[in-house]
This record gives C-alpha cells, sequence and structure tokens, in this order.
C-alpha cells in the first residue's frame, strides 16, 4: 500500500506542486484549501487517489475536528505536510501587534495544534514523518523580513526538539528549508506587509520591500524539483533532520553558519571566563 499524505494549503506553490508529485508517484493526499468551492473542484478531480478539505489552520477547533475526521474516514495518517504559511514585511518597529500575531497564528500556532493533533495517531502507530515548511530565512534574518524570520525560528525551535521526543517512538521529523522558489509567495496579496512604514528604514526594510514585489516570476527555486526531493526524503532510509533547497539556500544558511562560527572564536576567551574557578 501507498502512503497517505496530508498536506495543508495544496491550492497553489509548492503545496500544489508536492500534492501533484505525490498523486502521480501512486500514493494518497489529503489535502486542505481555504474556499469550497476548490475543495469541490480537487474532488472531482481526485475521486480515486486524493481528498481534498476546507480548513483554516488559525483555527484549533477546525484542526482537530479535520484530523478526528481523517482518520474517522481513511484510519491514517502516514505523512504530515506543515505547508500551510504566510509571508510579511516590515521593519520591526513598523510591525504592530496585531500584525505579529497574525503571522504567528498561521506559521507557528496553526503548525503546532496540528502537529499536536496528528501525533497521538502516529505514536500508536509507531511511525510516521511530520515535514515542516520552513524557509532558509528560519535559519538566517533580514532586515524587513524579521517578523516571518521570528515565525519561522521558532518553527524551527520546536521542531528540532520535538524530533529528539518522538524518533525512540518511531516517528521521523524532518524540516524542509526553500530559499526563492517561484510559487505565488512574493506575488501581491500572497503576504503581507507592515502597515506603517518609517522612512528612517527606506534603506534596509524599505528596500527588502522594494525587492520582493519585484522578484514575483523570477525566483530560481523550480516547485515541481523540490517536490521530488521532499519526496525522496520520505522515502529515504535515513531522512535528515533539515533538507536545504536551492543555491540561495545553500548560500545564505552558509553564511549564517560562518557568522556563529565567527562569533564563537572572538568571544571564546570571554565565555570561558563567565564561569566559577
Amino acid at each position: 500500500m501507498g502512503k497517505t499524505w496530508f498536506i495543508t494549503g495544496i491550492s497553489s506553490g509548492l503545496g500544489k506542486a508536492l500534492a501533484q508529485s505525490v498523486i502521480k508517484k501512486g500514493d494518497f493526499v489529503i489535502g486542505t484549501f481555504r474556499t469550497q468551492s476548490q475543495v469541490e473542484d480537487f474532488n472531482k478531480q481526485h475521486k480515486e487517489n486524493g481528498f481534498a478539505i476546507k480548513l483554516d489552520i488559525s483555527n484549533e477547533t477546525e484542526i482537530d475536528k479535520t484530523v478526528e475526521s481523517i482518520i474517522s474516514k481513511f484510519g491514517r495518517i502516514d505523512v504530515l505536510v506543515n505547508n500551510a504559511g504566510m509571508g510579511f514585511a516590515g521593519a520591526i518597529e513598523e510591525t504592530s501587534t496585531q500584525e505579529v500575531r497574525q503571522v504567528f497564528e498561521v506559521n507557528f500556532f496553526g503548525t503546532l495544534k496540528l502537529t499536536q493533533a496528528v501525533l497521538p495517531f502516529m505514536r500508536k502507530e509507531k511511525k510516521g514523518h511530520i515535514i515542516q515548511i520552513s524557509s532558509h530565512a528560519g535559519i538566517k534574518a533580514s532586515a524587513g523580513f524579521g517578523i516571518y524570520n521570528a515565525s519561522k525560528f521558532a518553527l524551527e525551535g520546536f521542531s528540532e526538539a520535538m524530533a529528539q521526543e518522538v524518533a525512540p517512538l518511531g516517528i521521523k521529523v524532518s524540516i524542509v528549508e526553500p530559499g526563492p522558489f517561484r510559487t505565488k509567495f512574493a506575488d501581491k496579496g500572497k503576504g503581507l506587509e507592515a502597515k506603517k512604514v518609517i522612512s528612517d528604514y527606506s534603506e534596509t526594510a524599505g528596500a527588502f520591500r522594494n525587492k520582493l514585489k519585484g522578484i514575483d516570476g523570477k525566483q530560481e527555486g523550480d516547485p515541481v524539483k523540490a517536490s521530488q526531493a521532499i519526496f525522496d526524503l520520505v522515502n529515504s532510509e535515513n531522512p535528515t533532520l533539515r533538507l536545504p533547497l536551492g543555491k540561495v539556500a545553500l548560500m545564505t544558511i552558509g553564511m549564517k553558519l560562518d557568522s556563529i562560527k565567527s562569533d564563537l572564536e572572538a568571544n571564546r576567551k570571554t565565555a570561558e571566563n563567565a564561569v566559577y574557578e
């Protein structure tokens, strides 16, 4: 029997490409959309190899009901892919608490809640694989992207700890860290911007906002090739905790590691002396 995948946010981008790839490989996809019309269209096209559900991952009550209905109908979830997310651009000072909470409700709390809802069933089966779609921005922060960075840093943090907690239970965890991919992530309306604009940040956060608007459709990453990489990861004997995707991701994550190592060495003596003799 093939695997049963539960993938959030399959209406476009990486989620859509992954759902299509998984179906082509012969596995079964349960995917989520935000509108009922999208659900109905998908279910008409994939009566044998897929099933769509309407879900807002920022709604905890919906999450519990959705997972319960999936287990009741299909009996299992072999692979959970927490793909649904949102972008946000703006300087830290420009950003309101309400805007921050909106980003975290989707990128962090929704993902956390869905993961918690699926884990009891995976623990019972003593197997399963949880794929967290993070970003190279979940490793290295950039001016103008700080709130999004923070949401993905938080995702990486709990996922890294969880991987250690569930490994003895037969459950695997992998964090996917794409660079810029040719999805609708940078398209107007797919992400948010801070409503407040402070001119003093025009050369940092402001420049980032403008850059983000200009790259839509020009990103280096191919969602279809990324989907194949994720499928291969799930079917490998020893999947890695992290999977960077794209040349930009390799570069930026490498820069972060070099920066940490440089700071570590520069402060080694200070660190060693900050202890009781």
